[in-house]
């Protein structure tokens, strides 16, 4: 009798959890990610909301990478320095997740954007993507110009709100990781150290990419 009370029980519990668990994900599959940024009304009274600006930058191969080879992708932007010893790393292990959840994802891609142009040169983020096994088709590490470079952080990205004008004085760091939709609009930001928020930012682009479908 024993037995059977605690049969009972055990399969009560494992139901409990599934029902949890299938409430958790249906819940997530009906959330509408929102858009982060300055909006305005358009000719017909629809929204218009923030996008990422154009832009040409060069990436770990010496290639030129503009906004339009993201056209259709929805991607992860931060930004870090090959040289940093303190956040940078920890940002780029998480993205190593990122990078290997999406790894046959065609549709997704994940942008690290360096501040110090002026050291982190086409063969520094070289050595620094093949530290982190960065697949030059799924992760791109870009450089270029700094005034370029900055002026996305702050008015495209918004991931930092201070001011500056990217002149050699000027520095930015930021842990933040912005989620890039199919038509250049943000929709979330993450603690790009915090392995809870990486989870929440897979979550989130799975359901974007769902959102396409």
């Amino acid at each position: 009798m024993k037995k059977s009370t605690n049969l009972i029980l055990l399969l009560a519990g494992a139901l409990v959890l599934c029902i949890g668990m299938y409430y958790s994900l249906n819940k997530h599959a009906n959330k509408v990610l929102p858009y982060f940024g300055e909006r305005v009304a358009g000719k017909n009274g629809d929204t218009i909301y923030h996008t990422v600006s154009g832009f040409s930058l060069l990436d770990q191969k010496g290639h030129t990478v503009t906004d339009r080879d993201l056209a259709g992708k929805i991607y992860v932007a931060d930004y870090f320095f090959a040289n940093c010893k303190t956040i940078c790393p920890k940002m780029s292990n998480q993205l190593e997740r990122v990078q290997a959840r999406f790894k046959n994802e065609p549709d997704f891609m994940i942008l690290s954007h360096t501040v110090d142009p002026e050291r982190d040169t086409v063969a520094a983020m070289a050595r620094y993507a093949s530290l982190h096994g960065a697949d030059p088709k799924k992760w791109l590490f870009l450089t270029g110009d700094k005034k370029q470079l900055y002026d996305l952080a702050r008015h495209s990205y918004l991931a930092v709100a201070t001011v500056g004008d990217g002149g050699p004085q000027d520095f930015v760091h930021t842990d933040q990781f912005a989620l890039v939709d199919k038509e250049k609009h943000l929709r979330g930001f993450y603690d790009g150290t915090d392995s809870v928020e990486i989870n929440r930012l897979m979550m989130d682009v799975e359901q974007l990419l769902l959102s396409y479908k």
